[in-house]
């Protein structure tokens, strides 16, 4: 297909002609010849069809904030002719990335890769791909499109923390209701046989005694939930790097955890970090504040308030007698007296790791 340049050209070639036909002289029609001539060319060049066997991959898929990720062109030439001028271009969110690709000669490969970025955190659409074969002047290049388009998803920076301490002791064999869900761990009581049970979990001694059959009902140990709300009004970098750094590290030491912003819950999970950098990696500023959050979270464990806003750290106050811990970390100015309440100022996720303290 012709390039604007060639269209141009064609263009001008026809007015040449006319030109110099109208008026008599040989100088138009000599560059009007020429220019036809550069067209035949150019199109005699981009013509063959290539046979290219291309892929593209990202690497990472997911990456932290700020961290190098790259996309890596491999391009392999299946044809009988060595190939010159083929130029690729890569639609990087919403702009177009270009590379000049090396001669490839008769069934050579080449490999070349470039930088993504990841300054923003979000989902990142990279693609479709496109190899441009254009002709030296630029009056012609043929386009064909290869594979799909992919996504970079990039995520919060964290640091890694240590797991607030529980402010009371949890039993060792975990829940003693009867409402605790089932599992296989931790012996709970015995109960009368229900079809369905288990019959290995038969106590035979406690059977023949009552004459009824009765069963072993094993629970999993309960384990205290972190709780992390975070204020997404003028919503931050750093803020979303101190809740992510917050949750994964109770993710990572076993702990569930779940993450709620003033839009509503935000993830939950009983111990998958990657979960949890997915979903932050795609919170949005909100309007809302996190008062009704904090006040419909359920009770025990910890809970993490992050916020900017010193009026949000005082009310943190007011669930502390439902939490076994309350901790704010805040990205605000001074630092508000909250009694009852761990306040952790912050300014980046550096002093979040230095500030993250508890005795």
């Amino acid at each position: 297909m012709l390039t604007p340049l060639g269209w141009g050209t064609l263009a001008g070639s026809i007015l040449l002609y006319a030109a110099g036909f109208l008026l008599g002289y040989t100088e138009p029609v000599i560059l009007a010849t020429g220019g036809l001539l550069a067209l035949g060319t150019a199109l005699a060049w981009t013509a063959p069809k290539p046979r290219l066997e291309v892929s593209r991959e990202l690497t990472p898929l997911k990456v932290p904030r700020e961290e190098a990720a790259v996309a890596v062109l491999n391009v392999r030439n299946l044809g009988r002719w060595a190939l010159n001028g083929v130029r690729a271009h890569d639609r990087i969110d919403a702009a177009d990335h270009t590379v000049d690709l090396p001669r490839l000669p008769r069934n050579g490969a080449r490999m070349v890769s470039y930088a993504l970025p990841t300054s923003v955190r979000g989902e990142i659409p990279v693609g479709p791909l496109r190899l441009v074969r254009a002709d030296p002047l630029g009056l012609t290049r043929r386009v064909r499109s290869y594979g799909a388009a992919a996504t970079l998803l990039v995520r919060p920076r964290t640091v890694p923390l240590p797991v607030p301490p529980s402010g009371r002791a949890h039993h060792l064999e975990g829940p003693t209701s009867d409402n605790a869900p089932s599992g296989t761990a931790t012996f709970h009581t015995l109960r009368e046989y229900v079809v369905g049970d288990d019959l290995r979990h038969v106590h035979w001694k406690s059977s023949a005694r009552t004459g009824t059959l009765m069963v072993r009902q094993l629970i999993d140990a309960s384990l205290p939930t972190t709780t992390v709300v975070l204020d997404t009004r003028d919503l931050t970098e750093p803020a979303v790097d101190a809740a992510a750094s917050v949750a994964v590290a109770a993710a990572r030491a076993g702990f569930p955890v779940r993450v709620l912003t003033g839009d509503g819950p935000l993830a939950e999970t009983k111990s998958d970090p990657e979960l949890l950098l997915d979903r932050l990696a795609l919170v949005r500023g909100g309007t809302a504040g996190v008062t009704e959050a904090i006040r419909l979270a359920g009770g025990g464990g910890s809970l993490v308030v992050v916020t900017a806003d010193p009026a949000e750290v005082g009310r943190c106050a007011g669930v502390r007698r439902r939490f076994d811990r309350v901790v704010c970390v805040y990205l605000g100015h001074g630092r508000p007296a909250t009694p009852g309440v761990t306040l952790v100022p912050m300014s980046d996720l550096d002093t979040l790791a230095q500030s993250w303290s508890f005795r």
